[in-house]
């Protein structure tokens, strides 16, 4: 049907563009725990041990994103399944922190690195057009064999050289 032909004028909606911060905070503690398969005290257990940190509402009710949840889906796997102590899932939340400013470090270095060769090889480029002029080819053992550079002026330089024996 046409929006004339029912009689009815239908609304133009306004397309409103939505995007999902995984670091909001949005889960009260129950939903969370639900999410994470997990009793509400035991989040509140990972919290003092400082596996979990949630964010607070102006009411101080705490707050889960969806990357909290994901965290303690991950604790929970690496208790449950690959039988981890907290303080086992304690250095191996450390040590992925630690690879992972690891890695952001030796980006930026081979960033850095990228950027000194470009500059090395221009710098060398811009040597190398310096010494066109100056440069006598080996061999030039008369005066004649000298190749002048493009655009230096027809000065001739006598090269002599001696024998070795």
């Amino acid at each position: 049907m046409s929006q004339a032909g029912d009689g009815r004028r239908r609304r133009g909606r306004a397309e409103v563009e939505a995007s999902f911060d995984e670091r909001r905070g949005v889960f009260m503690i129950s939903v969370a725990a639900e999410l994470a398969d997990m009793h509400p005290q035991t989040l509140r257990m990972y919290e003092a041990r400082g596996l979990i940190s949630p964010k607070r509402s102006p009411k101080n009710t705490r707050l889960y994103s969806f990357e909290d949840v994901e965290r303690l889906r991950r604790i929970q796997q690496m208790t449950a399944e690959e039988g981890l102590n907290l303080a086992g899932v304690e250095t191996v939340l450390d040590l992925e922190r630690q690879l992972e400013r690891a890695r952001v470090e030796l980006s930026r270095m081979r960033a850095r690195a990228a950027e000194l060769e470009r500059q090395m090889l221009d710098e060398i480029e811009r040597v190398k057009r310096s010494f066109r002029a100056e440069i006598v080819p080996y061999g030039a053992y008369d005066a004649r064999e000298i190749i002048p550079a493009a655009g230096a002026s027809s000065v001739r330089i006598p090269v002599k050289r001696t024998k070795r024996r």
